[in-house]
């Protein structure tokens, strides 16, 4: 199993560019039982202290299944649930309430281990789940209310609140709640930027191939239609983050928590190692702002290195931004492009310095972006579309519905600096009527 260690998450570069954007937000932690049982758990509750000494605000809510499973056995206890969704009776309440002390105290003395504050709190009020389908649930309980104020009065003070899946109704009894709902809510009353739930398990699978991003909808989908398709253990993970996305939580991570470093890898890099399930405001195609020239520059100049891209100078890509377009993977660059009108030849546009990050290949970015140049060309007036490659031409051929053309095609202004280039592209043209 890949520890992440090759992206190198504790690079404090790496790191910093992230902190601005972080600061002060709310993460939601819901681990797992399986994974406090894990020998991963504590550099888990590591990596929760460098997020906290980023200014992240964390709030960790963990499972019980694994510990009632466990004493279930130990005790010859029959149990109706352990997971916190189907019918709980007395003695498998009696079990969850064990579990749920001694996993608590687990999480509060790794905490105090790496110096930070934390508690166990009452914020989640509950209230039984009732009779679904014509079966009663007993004492299995849904989130009734949650004490916002109390906890954002905990995260103020700098207090780790930690929650438990046994919340108490109004009348002060214990309710066993499922844990994922739990975070789901807690995410939306808190305004959480994200959820991270940590499973014995690398990710989401569909049809048994395991997805590194997937957005909502197509979730939603999923779970409509052919629920089965999604990897068993995933699946109350996967509709609780639908849940979460649908009420303001921006993006859920399903991480694996045997994993070392794999908190801060997640976290802190472009590719991730678990996956991601976005909203639809995720991913999307912007201008380009003087502030992105770097990254642009950046972006491209292995590219320039192999000869696919020409040379240009920070320099000349500010002096040109307004032409430049971003493609943005969690407000990070990974692709961008530039569409041109001639001023001798208005009626021509160029789409240019297509390039697409390789991780991110055969995901259709490439093409997202020429189309966004298309149609940003024909809204200006533009009848010909231009495109100059040395190495993809066939992609824009194949793909793009470009055909190849001489060099007369070109303007009398990109003629001049395309025979002063030297580089003998392949012209390439697309008619925009």
């Amino acid at each position: 199993m890949s520890t992440g260690a090759d992206i190198k998450p504790t690079d404090l570069r790496g790191i910093l560019k992230y902190v601005p954007r972080y600061q002060d937000q709310i993460f939601i932690l819901a681990i797992d039982g399986a994974i406090v049982a894990d020998e991963n758990f504590g550099n888990i509750l590591l990596d929760v202290a460098v997020l906290r000494s980023l200014g992240i605000k964390v709030v960790i809510v963990h499972g019980i299944g694994r510990q009632i499973e466990e004493l279930s056995a130990l005790r010859k206890v029959t149990i109706t649930d352990s997971i916190g969704t189907g019918v709980t009776d007395a003695a498998t309440l009696d079990l969850a309430i064990r579990a749920a002390g001694r996993v608590t105290h687990l999480v509060l003395e790794e905490l105090s281990q790496n110096n930070l504050k934390a508690a166990l709190t009452n914020a989640v009020r509950s209230a039984p789940l009732g009779i679904l389908r014509g079966v009663d649930h007993q004492l299995t309980g849904r989130v009734d209310r949650i004490d916002k104020e109390f906890l954002v009065q905990l995260i103020s003070s700098g207090v780790v609140p930690v929650v438990n899946p046994i919340a108490f109704d109004r009348d002060g009894r214990p309710l066993r709640v499922n844990s994922d709902l739990l975070a789901a809510e807690l995410a939306e009353s808190l305004h959480a930027t994200k959820i991270i739930f940590f499973t014995p398990n690398r990710g989401l699978e569909i049809d048994g191939a395991f997805k590194q991003q997937i957005n909502v909808d197509t979730l939603r989908d999923f779970l409509a239609k052919s629920p089965d398709s999604i990897n068993e253990a995933m699946r109350s993970k996967a509709a609780h983050a639908v849940k979460a996305i649908e009420t303001g939580t921006p993006r859920v991570h399903l991480l694996d928590g045997r994993m070392i470093d794999g908190l801060l890898t997640e976290i802190f890099s472009n590719e991730g190692v678990g996956t991601l399930i976005h909203g639809n405001e995720y991913q999307s195609i912007r201008p380009a702002t003087k502030r992105d020239v770097r990254a642009i520059y950046n972006l491209t100049r292995s590219a320039v290195k192999r000869e696919e891209l020409v040379f240009r100078t920070q320099q000349a890509i500010e002096k040109n931004i307004e032409n430049f377009y971003v493609y943005e993977i969690d407000e990070n660059i990974i692709a961008c492009a530039s569409v041109s009108i001639y001023p001798d030849k208005p009626d021509h546009a160029e789409v240019g310095s297509v390039y697409v990050m390789p991780f991110y290949h055969h995901r259709g970015i490439g093409r997202k972006m020429i189309e966004f140049g298309l149609k940003l060309a024909k809204e200006r007036g533009a009848t010909t579309a231009l495109a100059l490659s040395t190495q993809a031409f066939t992609f824009f051929t194949s793909v793009c519905g470009f055909v190849e053309a001489d060099k007369d095609a070109l303007p009398e202004s990109r003629l001049k600096s395309y025979e002063e280039s030297g580089r003998n592209s392949k012209i390439l043209l697309k008619s925009l009527a």
